[in-house]
């Protein structure tokens, strides 16, 4: 297998995703199909990192949601005991005090959130980029694997193909050979030809044709079909002689296994 050196590779690998937007891969169904068993084992450190990231992320984003929710309750609640404290009660002066302690939280809460949501976007595209570089060699290495491989079948496919050719060819001239013995055979001996010489076949449904044959064949059957396409004389009608036709018609077969041999060549 050719191809590129380790350190060429991965140079050449990290330059190609300069200014690409990457998809995130684990969100890609077209990426998983990429992997097989060996592959999705390689990969399986990243992935999992990967999506434990977007699990956080999506969780910080719903909390963030939350909160800013409660926060807006707690602020709406103070705004309205505010003329209530003013009047000296105690009870609403200590919710009012809770509600603050609340919104603290919240915002403290709030702002390590922001921060966190600041760092796993770029987390994300970290590991995101390193998975792609794991696929991309996984990549290259299966196809380089399947290159090699096609070559390889591609070269065995011809060489079978010139080997059934020839094997074709053996077989025809074994055909013919047969069949000029059944014939002269078949002369003297008539149908026990068959019985005589144990016959597995009948050899004049397997051996080639020559040209003159197939011409001669194909004009006798055209001559039947427009034998049975000539209209049907009237009952007590003459019918002219030239319209009879005296010639056996053969029937194609299309399951014989004949074969043209033109000139000495085998058409396969």
């Amino acid at each position: 297998m050719a191809g590129k050196s380790g350190k060429d590779k991965e140079d050449s690998f990290r330059d190609s995703l300069l200014g690409k937007d990457i998809p995130t891969l684990t969100l890609d169904n077209k990426w998983y199909k990429l992997l097989d068993e060996v592959g999705k084992k390689n990969v399986k450190p990243l992935e999992d990192k990967l999506n434990d990231l977007l699990k956080r992320q999506g969780k910080l984003t719903t909390e963030t949601k939350e909160i800013k929710k409660i926060k807006k309750r707690l602020m709406e609640e103070i705004v309205s005991l505010v003329d209530e404290e003013a009047q000296g009660d105690d009870a609403v002066a200590a919710k009012i005090a809770e509600n603050k302690r609340l919104v603290e939280e919240c915002n403290e809460k709030l702002e390590g959130y922001e921060d966190e949501m600041v760092d796993i976007p770029r987390e994300i595209n970290e590991v995101n980029r390193q998975l792609m570089l794991i696929t991309m060699e996984y990549c290259y290495e299966t196809m380089q694997d399947n290159t090699d491989d096609i070559e390889e079948l591609g070269e065995w496919l011809t060489r079978t193909r010139i080997e059934l050719k020839k094997n074709l060819i053996r077989k025809q001239e074994k055909e013919a050979k047969n069949h000029l013995i059944y014939s002269y055979m078949h002369d003297i001996f008539g149908p026990d030809v068959v019985e005589i010489f144990d016959l597995r076949y009948n050899p004049e449904d397997h051996h080639p044709m020559t040209k003159e044959e197939i011409e001669k064949k194909q004009k006798e059957s055209q001559n039947g079909q427009a034998a049975a396409n000539a209209p049907k004389p009237q009952p007590g009608a003459s019918v002219p002689n030239e319209n009879i036709n005296t010639e056996s018609v053969i029937e194609d077969n299309p399951e014989s296994e004949r074969t043209v041999i033109n000139g000495g060549d085998v058409i396969i």
